[in-house]
């Protein structure tokens, strides 16, 4: 059945992958991912276009899914979607939302699973669309510029580059929290030993 939506949306071009990339982000269980390759094999010089187009359609996509989870709750991912994605996603959430967030960009897990499951646990919006501006920005232009620059070849090379880049983005996704989780404590005790000097301060020109 999905194959023959995959193959009508073909038949639509750049408007199917649209159609695609924005349902990737609501309802629909197959990535996008799936149709921007082939759509790029049949014109590789349209490649970066196509991920231009799918890259805005996710983000337009991205807070609908975001208040389906939030009206409807977790309920609706489960008549939608694979248990094991859902409870993959879960577990990522609980341990920190903002990595599960750029996990997802490029996890072979739908990603309205993580849509979804933010509007459903009050994840805040806002960081929910720039957490996935960039996840999603790195897995649509991966694929483009492939194709853009090696053309038809690029079929033989995007499963692994994906791959590569999971390994690769995973770390440095880590390390960059890591290190905003200690400046932030930083800035937060400086604040308190500053506040704690102000009112010692007070304190001496009172007497």
């Amino acid at each position: 059945m999905f194959q023959n939506i995959l193959d009508f949306l073909m038949e639509y071009g750049i408007w199917g992958m649209f159609i695609h990339s924005f349902a990737d982000a609501v309802i629909f269980p197959v990535p996008a991912f799936f149709l921007q390759v082939p759509l790029s094999l049949v014109d590789p010089s349209q490649a970066l276009w196509i991920a231009t187009v799918g890259y805005i359609a996710c983000l337009l996509g991205t807070p609908v899914g975001y208040f389906i989870g939030k009206v409807l709750g977790k309920s609706v991912l489960y008549k939608l979607l694979k248990k094991e994605w859902i409870d993959a996603a879960t577990a990522m959430f609980q341990k920190k939302g903002e990595v599960a967030i750029f996990i997802g960009s490029f996890t072979p897990i739908p990603f309205k699973v993580f849509t979804i499951m933010s509007g459903c646990l009050n994840f805040p919006l806002w960081k929910l669309i720039g957490y996935a501006a960039i996840g999603r920005a790195v897995k649509f232009y991966a694929v483009g510029l492939l194709f853009y620059f090696y053309g038809k070849v690029a079929e033989n090379m995007v499963h692994s580059v994906s791959l590569y880049i999971f390994i690769i983005m995973v770390p440095l996704i880590v390390v960059g929290l890591w290190v905003k989780k200690i400046v932030t404590k930083r800035r937060q005790l400086k604040m308190e030993s500053t506040g704690v000097s102000n009112g010692i301060n007070e304190k001496a020109m009172n007497k």
